[in-house]
């Protein structure tokens, strides 16, 4: 089964036990910390390693001072009794999804050439806002193979203005 399947109602039942406490933001960056924890090499090398229960590894996932009959302690050891640790980069990432769509905050990737300046990442974000009707979280990134232009991936939608795109589409053109 796919890692995001397996992970969904994990982050669903995450985000509604953190909705109804109020603290959608603490529960992100519990989760964030716990996810960022299982990607550790050393850890992955625990999970499926007969000698340590499950149950043995729920320490490693939440940060020191948190009480063990928290709700994020017992949500962490649920998904160790259910053998679904390694899924929480996946739980984590859609559990940071629902909560900006919950925020009604859209991320944006936004892929450059060459870095943009402050004034112009405010312009686009103006438009993005607008196009979406949402508040716009952007995430800049430089990729010299664009060539120039840009390419912005809000997404289920994908806006292709770069350079490398307009030739790649103008070769299609002449090529029928």
């Amino acid at each position: 089964m796919e890692p995001l399947t397996l992970a969904r109602p994990y982050a669903r039942a995450a985000f509604e036990t953190a909705a109804a406490h109020g603290e959608q933001d603490a529960w992100a960056e519990k989760l964030a910390f716990a996810a960022q924890a299982s990607a550790d090499p050393q850890v992955l090398g625990l999970f499926g390693d007969p000698r340590v229960p499950p149950r043995a590894l729920v320490s490693l996932f939440v940060r020191d001072g948190e009480p063990a009959d928290s709700p994020f302690s017992r949500f962490v050891e649920v998904l160790a009794d259910n053998h679904r640790l390694r899924a929480l980069p996946e739980i984590a990432a859609l559990f940071e999804q629902m909560k900006r769509e919950a925020e009604h905050v859209l991320k944006v990737r936004v892929k450059t050439a060459v870095p943009i300046d402050g004034a112009e990442i405010a312009r686009l974000r103006e438009a993005l806002k607008r196009r979406f009707r949402r508040e716009i979280e952007l995430e800049q990134t430089l990729d010299p193979a664009i060539l120039g232009g840009a390419v912005i991936d809000a997404g289920e939608t994908v806006i292709d203005g770069s350079v490398r795109g307009r030739l790649a589409r103008l070769e299609t053109a002449l090529a029928q």
